[in-house]
């Protein structure tokens, strides 16, 4: 039975994954011993497999077993982690951090409008982010590179809106994130990123929610790029 779960692994396991990344294998694949891993972990033989077959458990490791070692590669979730990791520690040694998130406008399929419109949302929204946002989400869809990135909220501590239930339903928290958004020379500040929980689910997927109609302000269409930037403080 595998010890790990996909994306879960421990510190020791993140130390490993950090040295195949630095020695190539976020790139592409690279070739590996567990003797040569060993050596630079200062462990063993037996350490350095068996952390190998935990990331490879958890999904954050490819690896393909040769007569004389083994090719490995980070997967994006190994990615994910990595950068999560990195995410921290700037928010330990740097004052705050800004990340810009590329992408382009897009067609949601309407619930964004249908949840926002909802009693026990909308209080909090007022309450918590001083405005009552358009009933109605920003959404936006997120380029390779800003998906990747995407990773440096982890670290930022966003407005939590909390759940709730009525008479029909139980309905989750959310968690919103100020953001200013840019399009064609223009910013717009008084925004906010909503994600329906920490997840890396739809990580592709932008909502951004604001008391305005962003795509009247800015007079946007699907496909046009847009920018969302989310000041991550220390």
């Amino acid at each position: 039975m595998s010890m790990a779960t996909e994306g879960t692994v421990g510190n020791d396991e993140l130390t490993t994954l950090k040295l195949l990344a630095l020695d190539g294998a976020l790139e592409s694949d690279v070739k590996i011993s567990c003797a040569a891993l060993a050596a630079d972990l200062d462990a063993s033989n037996q350490t350095a497999s068996r952390r190998l077959q935990h990331l490879d458990d958890a999904g954050l490791l490819a690896r393909e077993t040769v007569a004389d070692g083994q090719w490995v590669a980070v997967t994006e979730t190994g990615e994910r982690a990595l950068r999560a990791e990195y995410a921290d520690y700037r928010r330990l040694f740097e004052e705050h951090t800004t990340v810009e998130l590329d992408g382009t406008v897009t067609s949601g399929m309407g619930e964004g409008r249908h949840y926002i419109s909802l009693s026990g949302y909308m209080a909090q929204f007022e309450d918590r982010l001083g405005y009552e946002p358009f009933p109605g989400t920003l959404n936006v869809a997120l380029a390779a590179e800003s998906t990747r990135a995407r990773t440096a909220l982890d670290a930022a501590e966003p407005t939590k809106i909390d759940g709730w239930e009525d008479d029909d339903r139980t309905y989750g928290p959310a968690f919103c994130y100020p953001a200013t958004v840019l399009h064609d020379g223009r910013e717009y500040d008084r925004a906010h990123v909503i994600a329906p929980e920490r997840t890396h689910h739809d990580e592709d997927q932008l909502e951004v929610i604001a008391p305005v109609k962003l795509r009247e302000e800015f007079g946007l269409a699907d496909g046009e790029p847009i920018t969302v930037r989310i000041e991550v403080a220390s």
